[in-house]
């Protein structure tokens, strides 16, 4: 199943609704979230036409194709409106022969890795800074930026699965890195 992976949408209605946009376009049949989905955060400034009830709207909108793992700024107060479940700290998924990891990164990250395996992947979101880093012995950390907020001059952006093939990618559908797992 090909899955969209994005993270750090901080309640920008404008950039949640380009990212339903990439979803469609790309024929994805799920759409993974790493947290942080309404709230714009205390160390952010307010992300593009801020309103976290028009992105409840629109997240329930396609709640059935949603699955995604609790960032730092998701509470449960945020779970009452979503209609989908957002509490998980983690969740694991299989890519080729590869365990992939997915978690928002502010407790499991490279300086405090998960229990991973030879070869597994560490999926995570939270530094809005996109990420393509081997590690170990022969591990990967992936991190998709961010929808809203991006940092260090990376563009907004996103990640497909597709099988074993993986891509990076901005919203205009320009691909910065692709691999085979």
């Amino acid at each position: 199943m090909k899955l969209l992976i994005a993270s750090d949408i901080h309640g920008s209605a404008h950039y949640c609704r380009k990212l339903l946009t990439a979803f469609e376009r790309e024929w994805a049949g799920r759409l993974l979230l790493l947290g942080d989905l309404l709230y714009h955060g205390p160390r952010n400034d307010l992300p593009e036409e801020y309103n976290p009830k028009e992105v409840i709207s629109l997240l329930n909108s396609c709640k059935e194709r949603i699955f995604c793992v609790r960032g730092n700024c998701d509470t449960e107060v945020d779970q009452m409106v979503l209609a989908f479940p957002i509490m998980a700290d983690y969740c694991i998924l299989t890519a080729g022969s590869r365990l992939v990891y997915a978690t928002h990164g502010h407790h499991y990250h490279m300086q405090k890795l998960p229990p991973l395996q030879p070869g597994d992947v560490l999926l995570q979101g939270h530094t809005h800074i996109p990420a393509w880093e081997p590690f170990g012995n022969h591990n990967l950390c992936l991190n998709p930026g961010s929808v809203s907020i991006p940092k260090e001059h990376s563009p907004h952006s996103y990640m497909i699965l597709d099988g074993s093939e993986i891509f990076w990618k901005d919203f205009e559908g320009n691909v910065y890195h692709s691999l085979i797992l």
